[in-house]
């Protein structure tokens, strides 16, 4: 019969890991006598990490001896103590590959049910000493599991472990952990996989991510891990354009619609996306890279892009200089910010130039588009007419969408302003503005504009009740970082390292940064820590896919190889670099 062997708590700790300051609980030490389990957790352990580990489907972590003795033969170690491996309960007997989501164990007084294998980050790495432990874990199938506690009890070293119950459909811990995290994608034991009551909702949202996949059109990649990535783009790299048309829509913003220069349609765009435009400016200076939504009607064979005037070089050079017969590159259409198939309402919600990318979507709701009739819902806001863009446009196309509604806010409104005429509302949206609407909770929000203003309508719609996955924002700029565990990170504009190496060059095109590359890096996100880029990470082995970008142009190299391909256009770049120059959407 399975043991316990030992029962390890330990509290969390900040621990100093390659300049950065690290808040972890990996080191667990074994206890003497008995404990209590509780419902969240052991009575004296904690979890560094909670949106990683911890709460009531991952309150306990399990681990096996015969594991332990696996590592130790495969890694030449002998110095190996119980809680080595992060985990609450070092036992004897249950094996990974025989012990199913749902099975029920009693241990002592306690009942736990089997949630979820291990979710494998950096952190054991850390207390193992080898930063690929993540990738090792999974590929060797020996990840471990997590319990819930069913009947909370005291459990102690000693004790038996009495099988209780067996779970449904018979999905071992190490099967559902290679369907998730390698190439094997088996679609009919996903389907039932995520049927299984008692699997985690994160690991349940993942295997129905994949149920989904053909619904979004996603043609390959990993979308359990990733299921925003947007389909493959039309083609590699840049092309070259040329502006066919120019329009300027307020003093400060310039509409340039291109097409190809052999005078073929360009291919179709998701209504949302973006194009990366390469430049150059002058002869003397290297080209400019800069993101632009396309701000039109997506399927015309041509893309309108919308540049309001900055500080920056690239958006003075296109308000101020572009000419019809202008020509410079573009990368194909890219982003997860498009709209979504199916028939609930729809609410799109901007500030400012942040019009653009919304802008898009209505072209494609409007009648004589693709999609089936839907609900319409117009929020903008904007200082005041002189500056409000896209206005008689906007205007022009809900008309022909039967039972639109529209609502403009005016921060500033000008003397000749009329409300209820040219704008709604005197100020800004804010919860109470937005209640007074009334919109349909059960709507999609898209919703773009500056940070502030992002931040703002994401709490005013979560505080109207609008489910988190309903909502969906386009963010200019660098995405938000990622970096589980790291405290007291001190936020720096992006700037080349120091020292400058001499190998390839490496464009973080969001970031405004072209850096060369330095083989003293292990990685390209090694780079653009060092460069302070913003960036997503957690395995840093090629399991999680969390730091998954595009790649605009270039090749990269892996080691280690990723234990599932990222889609094709994209790159994991926490375990790459380059192998010739390259540029990143990030």
């Amino acid at each position: 019969m399975p043991k316990l062997l030992s029962v390890n708590v330990g509290l969390p700790r900040e621990i100093a890991w390659q300049g950065k300051v690290v808040r972890t609980a990996i080191w667990k030490r074994p206890l003497s006598g008995r404990v209590f389990a509780r419902r969240l957790n052991l009575d004296g352990d904690g979890q560094g990490d909670l949106q990683g580990h911890g709460g009531e489907h991952r309150a306990v972590m399990v681990y096996q001896l015969e594991a332990y003795r696996y590592w130790e033969r495969e890694l030449g170690r002998n110095d190996f103590e119980y809680g080595q491996f992060g985990e609450n309960f070092t036992v004897e007997g249950l094996p990974d590959a025989e012990v199913c989501i749902g099975d029920r164990y009693r241990i002592g007084t306690a009942v736990f049910e089997v949630t979820q294998p291990r979710v494998t980050c950096y952190r054991l790495g850390i207390r193992m000493d080898n930063p690929e432990m993540a990738a090792l874990l999974v590929s060797r199938r020996k990840p471990g599991f997590y319990c819930r506690v069913i009947t909370e009890g005291e459990v102690g070293a000693g004790d038996e472990i009495q099988k209780i119950a067996d779970g449904p459909d018979r999905i071992s811990v190490a099967e559902i952990d290679s369907l998730l995290y390698t190439a094997n994608h088996d679609l009919a034991r996903i389907a039932i996989a995520a049927r299984i009551p008692a699997l985690s909702p994160g690991w349940k949202g993942s295997m129905e991510a994949f149920l989904q996949t053909p619904k979004n059109g996603i043609p390959n990649g990993n979308p359990g891990l990733t299921p925003s990535i947007s389909p493959l783009p039309a083609w590699k790299g840049f092309r070259w354009v040329k502006v066919v048309e120019l329009h300027r829509e307020t003093t400060d913003v310039v509409s340039p619609v291109v097409a190809g220069l052999e005078g073929s349609p360009l291919p179709p765009a998701l209504p949302g996306q973006y194009l990366v435009v390469r430049c150059l400016i002058d002869k003397t200076s290297p080209p400019v890279i800069r993101s632009y939504s396309i701000s039109g009607a997506s399927h015309l064979g041509t893309y309108r892009i919308s540049v309001k005037r900055g500080t920056g070089p690239g958006s003075r050079h296109f308000v101020d200089a572009t000419q019809v017969g202008d020509q410079f590159e573009i990368s194909a259409p890219r982003g997860e910010f498009v709209l979504q198939p199916g028939d609930r309402p729809v609410v799109l919600l901007s500030a400012g130039i942040g019009v653009t990318p919304v802008l898009s979507m209505l072209h494609a709701l409007a009648p004589g588009s693709a999609e089936s009739p839907r609900e319409v819902w117009w929020i903008h806001a904007a200082r005041n007419a002189k500056e409000h863009v896209f206005a008689q446009e906007v205007q022009q196309l809900l008309a022909a969408i039967p039972g639109s509604h529209s609502a403009i806010a005016y921060s500033e409104p000008g003397l000749s302003d009329r409300p209820g005429n040219d704008f709604d509302i005197r100020g800004r949206w804010d919860l109470a503005s937005l209640k007074k609407l009334a919109i349909p909770i059960g709507a999609d929000f898209y919703v773009c504009g500056p940070s502030a203003f992002l931040r703002d309508m994401n709490r005013d719609l979560i505080s109207l009740g609008v489910p988190h996955d309903a909502i969906h924002q386009e963010v200019f700029g660098p995405a938000s970082s990622i970096q589980p565990g790291v405290t007291k990170v001190e936020m720096k504009s992006p700037h080349p390292p120091v020292p400058l190496g001499a190998g390839p060059m490496v464009s973080f095109t969001r970031s405004g940064l072209v850096v060369p590359w330095d083989t003293r890096f292990k990685s390209v996100l090694e780079l653009a820590e060092a460069c302070d880029v913003p960036v997503r990470w957690s395995c840093r082995t090629g399991v999680c896919h969390t730091c998954e970008c595009g790649v605009l142009d270039g090749r990269l190299r892996y080691a280690p190889e990723p234990l599932d391909q990222p889609a094709p256009g994209y790159a994991l770049i926490c375990c790459s670099t380059p192998e010739t120059p390259i540029e990143l959407d990030l």
